[in-house]
């Protein structure tokens, strides 16, 4: 009965980016990005699409059926941004972002072997 918390796990990693979707000044401190740059909008969608993560970790806390799916979207959403992140050479400023991430890919395989392996 593990998997409830491993999906809660999941869903505070994510609660911080979503919650920029509600305070956008967060921005400015998460990722360095003023209110003026051209690119704030983009980042406050991007914020919206952690709430979805955020709310698709919260069902999956709840509703075992629900799990398959959010494996999928928390994996693309962490893995990508990895994968992007190395990619550009490992930028200092994005660094605390990506351990947060790295620190949760044990938790996404965790959930994932469980969703699946039923």
């Amino acid at each position: 009965m593990m998997q409830p918390i491993l999906w809660l796990v999941l869903a505070a990693i994510h609660a911080l980016p979503a919650l920029a979707f509600f305070r956008p000044a967060s921005l400015t401190t998460l990722y360095g990005i003023n209110a003026d740059n051209p690119l704030f909008p983009l980042m406050q969608h991007r914020a919206a699409l952690f709430l979805a993560v955020f709310a698709a970790c919260v069902f999956a806390a709840f509703v075992p059926e629900g799990r398959r799916l959010a494996v999928i979207v928390v994996g693309i959403s962490m893995l990508s941004f990895l994968v992007l992140y190395f990619s550009a050479g490992s930028p200092a400023p994005l660094r605390r972002i990506a351990l947060v991430d790295l620190a949760g890919v044990p938790v996404l395989l965790a959930v994932a072997w469980s969703a699946f392996r039923a």
